[in-house]
């Protein structure tokens, strides 16, 4: 398995807002040293913010990405080596925006990304939306993307995330609802169209009605919590995505090779805008 990516996703139930970081920060130092061969370890959407509900809520634990909270959490990434995405955070925008952001910090104890959730659960999220698709490169491994939460129900966010290189979709969550059950199915969706990992981490109950999955690029789910606390583990064979893809879903399917020479574009009136096979391909995805 020439590039292979061990995960931890952490199924939990939320964090008070405004809380320390200290018993956070213990509990991803715990997972650590349970599965000491995850490099990346995933949180679910929230995490930190549990409790808050209004935009005034929201507000007062929100805080730029410059702030101490990122600092802190990138020290701690930095000091364990590994990859984490604590979930979204609060952050306060430039503007006075308020965003639903999902953060990865690096094993070198940097801000890696950070992506501001394009479509909020509307009307019940009081958050601003986002208005750009984020990728990352996890150097000698691959190319992730990042989603949150009803994101999920687009599946033009997660077809961007595969076209701009994604080879796993990392996708947190903090749905309390009775729709989870429809979420999983849209996980595998997201992974058997676009041929990629998708690595869905919802929050634990009581609060959060769980189900994470980790679907493998033919749509297979290969972890699939229940709903108490737990820490799904699994490696991804990121080489199975230009296997899979070159050679089709079960042998025979490839989505992103419909198009012949010469085929003419395709109109998509609704984005005012077009599919052209010249730039349908996928961007490939830089290994160093």
């Amino acid at each position: 398995m020439a590039r292979a990516l061990p995960v931890a996703a952490v199924q939990a139930a939320p964090r008070p807002a405004g809380g320390p970081l200290a018993g956070f920060a213990a509990d991803v130092e715990g997972v650590a040293r349970r599965v000491p061969q995850a490099q990346l370890l995933v949180y679910p959407e929230l995490h930190l913010h549990g409790g808050a509900a209004t935009a005034e809520e929201y507000r007062a634990v929100a805080e730029p990405l410059s702030g101490p909270r990122l600092r802190d959490l990138a020290a701690l990434a930095g000091d364990l080596g590994v990859w984490l995405v604590p979930g979204s955070v609060c952050e306060l925008g430039p503007g006075g925006e308020l965003y639903d952001t999902a953060v990865v910090l690096s094993p070198e104890g940097q801000l890696a990304a950070s992506y501001r959730k394009v479509f909020p659960w509307r009307p019940h999220e009081p958050f601003d939306a986002g208005d750009a698709f984020v990728v990352f490169d996890l150097p000698g491994v691959g190319r992730a993307g990042l989603t949150v939460c009803y994101d999920a129900w687009f599946p033009e966010v997660t077809r961007h995330l595969a076209w701009m290189g994604a080879e796993v979709v990392l996708n947190v969550v903090k749905t309390t609802t009775c729709d989870r059950p429809q979420e999983v199915v849209l996980a595998r969706a997201h992974a058997i169209m676009n041929q990629v990992f998708v690595v869905s981490v919802n929050a634990a109950g009581p609060e959060g009605t769980g189900q994470s999955v980790i679907v493998d690029p033919e749509g297979l789910v290969r972890v699939h919590a229940a709903t108490d606390a737990t820490v799904l583990t699994d490696v991804l064979d990121l080489d199975h995505v230009p296997r899979v893809r070159t050679y089709g879903t079960v042998g025979l399917t490839r989505p992103w090779a419909p198009f012949r020479p010469g085929d003419p574009p395709l109109a998509l009136p609704l984005y005012a805008g077009r599919i052209d096979p010249d730039t349908w391909t996928p961007a490939a995805t830089p290994v160093t």
